[in-house]
């Protein structure tokens, strides 16, 4: 166990070994650095784990030393290493080591190749930081690590000025919901006079009251911090953007686990979510819409990333759905099997786009899968697990989720079955039209082991994931699909027919051609989805024109005015004074002699 305070360290030395040295090496040694280090981390994160997993599966608590120091405070710098953070642990080693490697060739070619792997270094230490703190203050400072790192990855290529605006508005959107996070971190801490996370969800227990002000108050500036991280209603809308990095970094950030961290969030702060009932609901609805309205966006889209964006925003909303409706469990199990078959998805994309010169658009693709029969079945596999089709990965974890919301809601679980529906259509859309049909062009590349290998062993664990395991209750209380007796049949048949049926759908618009999508198209409302469901544009009404207004009629800026005019004044005064500083003797004295006349007029007068 004394090996997990080295598990950030090494991907952290790898960004310093990168950022001070990464110019003067070959780039067989900075991939080297970059991905040895992470590889280094995954094995010490697979015997921690294994030895927790050996035992007795009692939390460890490791103190590095005293953080901050401050009068009755003090903070330690410590890791706290339970069933979740290692869950955690093995999604963030494990698949981004295979992430890596796969960049290690997918990135070969670029000019600033030390500096991508030096990005992602940083990335993966401050997200490692974030899953194994024992406090809120280091979370936290892990939580902004990896908003630094995506915002570094996403305009990684800022030569473009339309990446540097998707960097900066993945950015801006997530510093809103990192606001609400820090609000929530002052009000637990001074309220409950810690920050340490265990103490402050055992003191909320014993001290708060259920669905009184203080946890709901709490619980919901907790999920306006994992919405904005998660890219949940209504802070949704960067995650599209963001698909303007490399495509490791949409596999690593967007799929495996930066937009997890607010579903760990709430996992880990669970107890104050269970106090405050209103504000878990908030995040079961949360979830429920933004899972059905970024399915719906996904369904138009053209770009291959931007339809693996929404989807990632759909399947996120599945986890908030999950935890709330008390489905704890299920929803990190789901966090696990979506980090196998997306970045699955994500990479194989990659070897698409990679053979294809860049190419982003799928109907400028076809008939791939006999050039590329390795991104074909990577496709074919991940398309499966994302739909959730039976006996994949995200078929058991999925599954439980329809079945845990429709004890607690049988609108929730409508709205699970019908974006279950929408996936399996969308899903398959886009391996029908990538691998089916009439090759429009020719394979320009090929890829080598570094791509493949990855690609083949996440095909395995999208296929396989779903067999895994997590001992997830020593952390949780029994969920809702373990307290509540089991959904009548057609439940279960209906949850499971959806994505089959949405396969069908996908099939005979996309494979067979026995319909149109063009019939069933209406161009208003398509726009509306292309541009997810106008968001931007709203914001842009509400917020970005207004203010721009404001400063353009405040250029000469108000608040300076009085600032300004002390320093005129200042310098007037100043001029003044100079200008009784001549140089003259008799000046002097006639001035002591003027000033004691007028000192002892005034004294006799009064």
């Amino acid at each position: 166990m004394e090996l997990l305070g080295w598990i950030p360290f090494f991907p952290l030395l790898g960004f310093l070994a990168l950022v001070f040295f990464g110019r003067s090496l070959s780039k067989p040694m900075v991939a080297l650095i970059g991905v040895g280090s992470v590889g280094i981390s995954a094995l010490l994160a697979f015997l921690v784990g294994f030895e927790l997993l050996r035992g007795s599966m009692a939390p460890y608590r490791l103190a590095l030393g005293s953080w901050i120091t401050t009068g009755d405070l003090t903070i330690p710098f410590g890791f706290y290493l339970d069933s979740l953070s290692m869950t955690m642990l093995f999604v963030v080693t494990g698949v981004g080591l295979l992430i890596h490697l796969y960049a290690a060739e997918f990135m070969e070619a670029d000019a600033g190749y030390a500096r991508f792997f030096a990005y992602m270094n940083l990335f993966v230490a401050a997200m490692l930081t974030l899953v194994l703190a024992d406090n809120l203050l280091l979370l936290y400072l892990g939580w902004e690590g990896v908003g630094l790192g995506s915002y570094l990855l996403i305009g990684f290529w800022y030569v473009n000025p339309d990446n540097g605006y998707a960097a900066r508005k993945a950015f801006v959107m997530t510093r809103v919901g990192d606001m609400a996070l820090a609000l929530s971190l002052f009000l637990l801490f001074t309220e409950l006079h810690s920050l340490d996370i265990q103490t402050v969800m055992e003191r909320a227990q014993s001290e708060w009251k259920v669905g009184a002000v203080l946890p709901v108050t709490a619980a919901a500036l907790l999920l306006g911090g994992a919405a904005g991280k998660s890219a949940q209603l209504p802070l949704q809308t960067w995650l599209p953007d963001a698909m303007a990095g490399p495509t490791p970094v949409s596999a690593l950030i967007h799929a495996a686990t930066m937009v997890t961290a607010g579903v760990y969030l709430i996992a880990r702060t669970h107890v104050l979510f269970m106090l405050a009932p209103s504000a878990q609901t908030a995040v079961a609805v949360v979830g429920g819409v933004t899972l059905l309205i970024a399915g719906f966006s996904g369904l138009v889209q053209t770009d291959i990333k931007r339809i693996l964006a929404y989807s990632t925003i759909s399947q996120i909303g599945y986890m908030f759905l999950a935890l709330g409706v008390g489905a704890w469990s299920a929803a990190i199990f789901h966090l696990l099997t979506h980090a196998f078959f997306k970045a699955l998805l994500f990479l194989a994309a990659g070897a698409v786009i990679f053979c294809f010169h860049h190419e982003h658009d799928i109907f400028k693709m076809g008939g791939l899968r006999k050039a590329m029969p390795l991104a074909f079945w990577s496709f074919l596999i991940g398309s499966a697990a994302l739909a959730a089709l039976p006996f994949t990965s995200g078929y058991y974890s999925k599954h439980e989720i329809l079945l845990a919301a429709f004890e607690t809601s049988p609108i929730l679980w409508g709205m699970g079955c019908l974006g279950a529906l929408i996936t399996g259509i969308y899903s398959f859309r886009l391996l029908f039209v990538v691998f089916f049909g009439h090759q429009t062009r020719e394979v320009e590349a090929a890829i080598g082991n570094r791509m493949r290998i990855p690609l083949v062993l996440l095909s395995v664990l999208a296929l396989f994931g779903g067999l895994l395991q997590i001992p997830l209750d020593t952390v949780f209380p029994a969920s809702i699909e373990t307290t509540l007796p089991s959904p009548s049949p057609w439940v279960s048949i209906v949850t499971l027919m959806m994505p089959i049926l949405g396969l069908l759908i996908a099939a005979l618009f996309y494979l067979t051609g026995t319909l149109s999508s063009t019939a069933f198209t209406n161009e208003p409302i398509k726009r509306l989805l292309l541009s997810g469901w106008g968001f931007d544009a709203l914001y842009r009404t509400l917020f970005i024109h207004p203010f721009v207004a404001l400063t353009r009629w405040n250029k000469k800026d108000v608040l300076d005015s009085p600032y300004l005019r002390t320093a005129w004044l200042s310098r007037k005064l100043h001029d003044l004074t100079r200008a009784a500083q001549t140089g003259r003797i008799r000046w002097y004295a006639a001035s002591m002699a003027w000033g004691a006349v007028v000192v002892i007029a005034i004294g006799l007068l009064s």
